[in-house]
């Protein structure tokens, strides 16, 4: 097999879950190009059809569908869309996720004022509806793909090591980074070592979810979090939504046939640097 050919996604199916965000989204254009023929679930219809817009001006085929992760019924219909409309799903990209301000400490809300109402959805967000539920209802079917398939999660550098103010966040990557590897062993040894189960792990991205937090909201300058991060960033940048590519679309290829079970990490560094 050809190199190109073995990173080629020509002939798969891939769907996005969350694939109306930005880093989302980035994704699901990245799987096209690749060949893939792309399922954005997302669930603002407006958001999946930009991307779905995206993917199509540039050549590449792809629909939109709404899907609402704390919604079972909507998940399940989102698969049978995509195995209705292209016969199949062989790659599942779970990009549901993200932190909220009322999860968060401050100056203005200690930890022992945290709402236990927003740490539990913020958990439930990334970990429960946003990985767990989708792995189950696209892996059932998965399984039994002649040619095997690919599930990738997002994780986070919260996980690999808690970022301070954000305890609900950071613990929920951590929970998907350690589903993320029992998944793997549980498919490989119960099912079929052909469906595979990785996750990555951003670094920091500039997203709706975090810009508050990154970024002055009313200048638009980093914030002192913002420079922290960018001084432990060896690389020096906050990461682009296009950095997300080149990993994804290996770990969908079968140019990683024989990895499962692994957290690659994306973040300019960060993970490797001790700060001295």
């Amino acid at each position: 097999m050809q190199v190109a050919d073995m990173f080629s996604l020509k002939g798969k199916v891939a769907v996005v879950a969350g694939g109306g965000g930005i880093l989302g989204g980035a994704i699901g254009e990245g799987l096209a190009d690749a060949g893939a023929k792309v399922v954005i679930g997302d669930l603002l219809p407006e958001m999946a059809g930009k991307a779905v817009k995206r993917i199509t001006d540039a050549g590449g085929t792809a629909l939109g569908v709404t899907m609402d992760a704390f919604d079972r019924s909507t998940i399940e219909a989102c698969r049978d869309t995509a195995y209705d409309t292209y016969g199949s799903v062989d790659i599942l990209i779970n990009a549901v996720g993200g932190n909220m301000k009322a999860a968060t400490t401050s100056a203005e809300q200690s930890f022992f004022q945290l709402p236990p109402d927003a740490l539990s959805k913020v958990f439930n967000l990334n970990i429960l509806a946003g990985t767990i539920v989708p792995c189950q209802v696209f892996g059932e079917r998965m399984k039994d793909n002649p040619e095997g398939g690919s599930i990738i999660n997002i994780s986070s550098m919260s996980a690999l090591s808690p970022l301070t103010r954000i305890p609900g966040y950071s613990a929920a990557k951590a929970a998907v980074s350690n589903f993320t590897q029992w998944l793997a062993v549980h498919f490989a040894q119960e099912y079929t070592a052909g469906l595979r189960v990785n996750a990555i792990a951003p670094g920091f991205f500039l997203t709706e979810q975090n810009r508050f937090l990154m970024t002055d909201e009313k200048t638009g300058e980093l914030t002192p979090r913002g420079k922290k991060v960018i001084d432990h960033t060896p690389m020096g940048q906050f990461g682009k939504p296009e950095d997300l590519i080149g990993v994804t679309v290996w770990l969908a290829s079968e140019a990683s046939r024989f990895v499962t079970g692994i957290v690659v990490p994306i973040d300019g560094g960060f993970s490797a640097y001790s700060g001295v």
